[in-house]
């Protein structure tokens, strides 16, 4: 089977350098057209540069269609006006990739309010908006491909990371509410947490490492999870050619009787309440309510 996206328009964020620049040249040679959205800033958020121009350049140069977007992710109404042109230009927009993104990395007790704010910002509610934009018409459309950046530091934490942590659990729920409630529209949401050797992480990587990770390696995996045929609600982690699923999990449960649901039977029972033999994927949000629901008739049966 050959992915290809001919007929469809792309749009990705961040796209002026790394894995966002890799996602916008792969997706415009399979035949996309592509929005290469960036602001243009260091990777902490300050500065301009005219990096997407230079995609755009390149993509044109393979004989591809592209065109550049300076629009900050972090402001709506720029994220409405770059959906509105797209429609215009090319009629639609069948694919998402939300990837921009800053690091402003700092201990929590030294991490000022304004570094915490804008980091989450740009991540999670830059996400939000650029999505919220491409919504309606995915809908309208009839379909829809949108994938979001998280990272293993959302999924376990990382050290000096509070803002960039916090921002990428969010944009898990985002994602995870999103891909419920695209379904009905063929609208499928996914996410990645990559590892690649970019700007981002330069001194960060060991040399060797750095060489290894390469942001074509993410892009393949990016590829996949915006293709028609992807599945939704996917957790897919890609770095050095590794691809790995992630998953949240949850066990069945323990239910304890009323005099036991103290903090004192809650420490005796903690063993079994931590017990991860038979720990499941965890579908959707609710389902820790019907599991424990459940578990209460099961035990008002005769």
């Amino acid at each position: 089977m050959t992915i290809d996206f001919r007929d469809k328009v792309a749009v990705v964020t961040g796209a002026g350098n790394g894995i966002g620049r890799a996602y916008a040249l792969e997706l415009a040679r399979r035949g996309a057209k592509v929005v290469v959205n960036d602001l243009g800033s260091a990777r902490d958020g300050t500065g301009h540069s005219d990096a997407s121009l230079q995609v755009v350049e390149d993509i044109k140069a393979a004989g591809g269609e592209a065109m550049a977007d300076g629009g900050d992710v972090s402001q709506y109404d720029q994220m409405e006006a770059m959906v509105a042109h797209t429609r215009e230009r090319w009629g639609g927009v069948h694919i998402l990739i939300n990837n921009a993104g800053i690091l402003r990395d700092r201990t929590f007790l030294k991490m000022t309010p304004d570094e915490f704010e804008a980091v989450v910002r740009v991540h999670l509610i830059g996400t939000a908006y650029a999505t919220h934009a491409v919504w309606p018409l995915m809908r309208e459309q009839g379909y829809g491909r949108v994938l979001m950046t998280s990272s293993s530091s959302g999924l376990g934490g990382n050290f000096g990371q509070a803002n960039y942590a916090a921002a990428k659990a969010g944009i898990i729920g985002l994602a995870k509410t999103l891909s419920l409630e695209g379904a009905k529209y063929n609208i499928r949401v996914n996410l990645i947490a990559p590892t690649a050797g970019t700007r981002m992480t330069e001194d960060i990587f060991p040399e060797e490492a750095f060489q290894a990770f390469t942001p074509e390696s993410v892009a393949a995996a990016g590829m996949f999870l915006v293709s028609q045929d992807a599945p939704s609600n996917v957790m897919m982690g890609a770095g050095g050619g590794v691809y790995q699923s992630f998953w949240l999990t949850m066990n069945e449960g323990v239910l304890l009787p009323a005099e036991e649901q103290t903090p004192e039977g809650i420490a005796a029972a903690w063993g079994r309440i931590s017990d991860r033999t038979n720990d499941e994927p965890l579908r959707y949000g609710m389902e820790q309510s019907t599991q424990a629901l459940d578990l209460l008739m099961s035990a008002q049966k005769p």
